[in-house]
This record gives C-alpha cells, sequence and structure tokens, in this order.
C-alpha cells in the first residue's frame, strides 16, 4: 500500500506541477535565472565545455609517455630453428612464447605539443565564454519579452477603460435624446466609436496574448492562460535619466563574452599557427623495450628441456634507441597547414575587428535610440495632457448639445491614440535603458 500511495503522489505532483507553475508569480530576474537553467542552447553549448575540458586533459597526458606491453604465444609445424644450435627442425610441432614491455616519448618536437596543450585551454576558455554569450543573449530576448507583456497590459487597461467610459457616455446620451437634448444621431455615432473600441479591447487582449505565449516559448514553458508576470514600478527608470557617454560604455563592454570569444580565438589562432610551423622543425625521440621469449625448440646445452622460466630469465632483452626525424618533403602538407594557420588566424583578426565594430555601433543606437523615445516620450505626454484637456472640453460641450456625436467619438479617438503613443514611447525608452546597462554590465532586472 505504501508503494502504490508514493506512486500515486508522485503521479499527481507531475500532473499538477505544471499549473502549479503557471500560478507562479515570475520576475523578471526570475525568468532570466529559469531559462538559464532550462535553455536547450545552453544545455548543449554547457556539453561543449565538457568536451573542451576532455580534450585538454587529453593534451596534457599527451606529454607522458606511452607504455605498451604485449603478450604472444605461437604454435609452428613446419620447418623450425633451434635457436639454440641453429639446426633445421623438419616437421615437428614447436611453441614459443614472448613477452615485451615498450615505453617511448618525444624529448623534442618543435613545441608543437606544448602550444597544442595552449590551443586547447583557449578552446575551453571559448567554450565558458560562448555559454555566456547566450546567456546574455537570452536575457535581453526574455527582457524585451517581458516589457512586450507589460506594454501590451498597460494598452489594454487603456483600451478597457476608455471602453466603459464610452459606455456610460452612451448612457448617458440616450437620456439625452429621450429628453429631446441630443439628437438621435448623437447615440449613433456613439454606439459607432462603441463597437469600434470593443475592437480595440479584443486588440489588445489578443496582443497580451500573444506576447505571453512568447515569452512562455522562450522559457520552453507550456502555454497556460494563467501566467502571471509580476508588474515593477518603472518609474524610478525613467527618473533622472541623463545621457551616457558612448566611449566611456565601448570601454567597459570590451569585457563582454562576445569580445572576450573573439579575443580567445585570436589567440588560439596564434598558438596554431605556431603548433603548424613546429612540424617543419626536427623531432627528437627516445624509446626504451624490455622483451624475452621462450621457444619449445631450444634446448638446454647438454640436450635436456630448457625450462619455460628458465628460458624467460636468460633470454632478456632490454634496449634503449634515440630516434631522429628531419622532415624533408612531406607533399607539401606540413607548408600547406602552415599557409592555412596563417590565413585562419588573420581571418579570426578581422572577425575580432568586426565585432568590435558591430558593439560600439550597437551602443551608438542604443543611446542615441533612448534619448529619442525619451524625446517622444516628453512629447507624447505633454501630447495626452493637451489631449484630456481637449476631450474634457469637448465632453462637456457634447452633454450640452453643442457638439455633435461625431465629434465627440473623434475627440475620444484622438485621446486614446495619443495615450497608446505614450505607453509606446515610455516602455521602448526604458527597453533601451536596459539595454544600455546591459552593455555597462548590470544584470537585467526591474
Amino acid at each position: 500500500m505504501s508503494r502504490i500511495r508514493n506512486i500515486l503522489i508522485s503521479v499527481l505532483i507531475l500532473t499538477l506541477s505544471p499549473a502549479l507553475r503557471a500560478q507562479e508569480t515570475w520576475t523578471l530576474e526570475k525568468c532570466i535565472e529559469y531559462a538559464w537553467s532550462n535553455n536547450l542552447s545552453i544545455k548543449q553549448q554547457n556539453i561543449e565545455v565538457s568536451r573542451s575540458e576532455a580534450q585538454l586533459l587529453q593534451d596534457k597526458l599527451d606529454f607522458a609517455p606511452s607504455l605498451n606491453v604485449s603478450f604472444g604465444h605461437n604454435l609452428n609445424w613446419g620447418r623450425s630453428v633451434d635457436l639454440q644450435n641453429l639446426e633445421i627442425i623438419h616437421n615437428k610441432l614447436s611453441q614459443s612464447t614472448s613477452a615485451s614491455a615498450n615505453a617511448s616519448i618525444y624529448l623534442l618536437d618543435g613545441l608543437s605539443k606544448l602550444y597544442g596543450l595552449k590551443s586547447s585551454q583557449k578552446s575551453l576558455e571559448i567554450s565558458i565564454q560562448e555559454v555566456e554569450r547566450l546567456k546574455d543573449e537570452i536575457s535581453v530576448s526574455i527582457a524585451k519579452s517581458y516589457l512586450q507583456i507589460l506594454l501590451a497590459r498597460e494598452i489594454l487597461a487603456a483600451a478597457e477603460e476608455s471602453f466603459h467610459s464610452l459606455q456610460e457616455q452612451r448612457d448617458r446620451t440616450r437620456l439625452l435624446v429621450e429628453a429631446g437634448s441630443q439628437p438621435y444621431t448623437s447615440l449613433l455615432d456613439i454606439e459607432s466609436q462603441l463597437a469600434s473600441e470593443r475592437v480595440q479591447v479584443v486588440t489588445a487582449e489578443s496582443q497580451v496574448r500573444t506576447n505571453t505565449l512568447a515569452l512562455q516559448q522562450l522559457l520552453d514553458l507550456q502555454y497556460s492562460p494563467d501566467f502571471r508576470i509580476a508588474v515593477p514600478d518603472i518609474d524610478y527608470i525613467i527618473q533622472g535619466y541623463t545621457a551616457d557617454n558612448i566611449d566611456e560604455i565601448y570601454a567597459g563592454a570590451l569585457s563582454m563574452p562576445v569580445i572576450q570569444s573573439a579575443r580567445l580565438a585570436l589567440d588560439k589562432g596564434e598558438l596554431d599557427l605556431k603548433s603548424a610551423k613546429g612540424q617543419l622543425y626536427p623531432k627528437i625521440s627516445l624509446s626504451a623495450s624490455y622483451g624475452t621469449f621462450y621457444s619449445s625448440s631450444t634446448f638446454a646445452p647438454d640436450g635436456s628441456v630448457y625450462p619455460f622460466f628458465e628460458q624467460f630469465r636468460d633470454n632478456i632483452n632490454p634496449s634503449i634507441t634515440v630516434g631522429l626525424s628531419i622532415p624533408i618533403f612531406n607533399n607539401w602538407s606540413v607548408k600547406t597547414n602552415v599557409r592555412n594557420a596563417r590565413l585562419a588566424r588573420e581571418s579570426l583578426e578581422l572577425e575580432l575587428r568586426t565585432k568590435e565594430q558591430t558593439l560600439y555601433k550597437e551602443i551608438q543606437t542604443a543611446v542615441t535610440e533612448a534619448e529619442t523615445y525619451y524625446r517622444q516620450m516628453e512629447a507624447a505626454e505633454a501630447n495626452v495632457a493637451s489631449m484630456q484637456e481637449s476631450f474634457r472640453y469637448v465632453e462637456e460641450k457634447f452633454n450640452s448639445g453643442v457638439l455633435n456625436g461625431t465629434d465627440y467619438t473623434v475627440a475620444r479617438a484622438n485621446l486614446f491614440k495619443a495615450r497608446s503613443e505614450y505607453l509606446q514611447a515610455r516602455y521602448q525608452f526604458v527597453f533601451q535603458l536596459k539595454i544600455i546597462d546591459f552593455y555597462k554590465g548590470i544584470p537585467m532586472s526591474l
């Protein structure tokens, strides 16, 4: 019974876990942390880190001598030689057993292995930086999606407020029409505007769902309409804004993973070139062997059987060899490898410069757009205040019967448009500020 109960509890937890997760309130920081832990691209890159670690360990072990032990046993039915007196033995089964141990090491190889080891170290560092680069990209994408949800919700709230306000105005207008203070066309104009604003509410609701789905997809979560995000106070982000210095931000941003990865790749290219050049130099190797053997065709000097272990003892054959290998002509392959390594290094140098230029341009764009959106936000805010005052004046005149319904609905539509433009400029400005913080090395947060 206890086992069945545990199984039922486990099934219940697995069934309810998506729903429980959907009911949580997700902050921007929590979304980013969850994505870092569960994103498949990051997991894939972490595997590359493990591979680089394994290759680095292998390159370190390559400096140790190689050691091999071998054993062999041979049966021979034909002609053989008595190793004791070198006589030919005909058509007699003979057996032999051999054992040997061999060790070898390169004393000098043009430092190719040393540069190869350093290159593997750079590969590991590049893999680690690539993980951080992926985390940065995911953080920016999640922050953008998060702010788009907040913007869509504010637009939805403004649309619903305008819709409900227009409903109340429709009810007042109906009373005025029934009392004869307003023509029937005024009520028709408002009903038409009400239908239009109902469409705006539906569109805003759809945009909220679309943006919420986009964020859940970034988090690799199943879609849930109950997914909730925290609504932060972003006013403190906007207050006290001052334009940033592009060169100062760029100087600090050069330590970002995207640049560090390119620099490490260039360093690795330099090491690979040195390793390729090392193949042009002579190689000195040292090897040693220790072997012995037994043969059934070998007899003792007195003609008696030569015992197995005595033969192994007497036939010991140690040796030490120092070898020198001088490359003279290898179908031009070494020269080609050196040339390709040099071209690869030049390509990596250009790639680093390209990424540095791209980074500078991105920072320029972020700072410029932040200033632009800030001015747009200020202008839109002033426009909203002006539209509100204008609408209040139009509404009073409409209620008094001086204006018709068409002028009233136009004024209301203009007010909603002004509010939408202000909200869009506001959140675009906040996003650009977050991008600038990102280039400054400040973690994404709201």
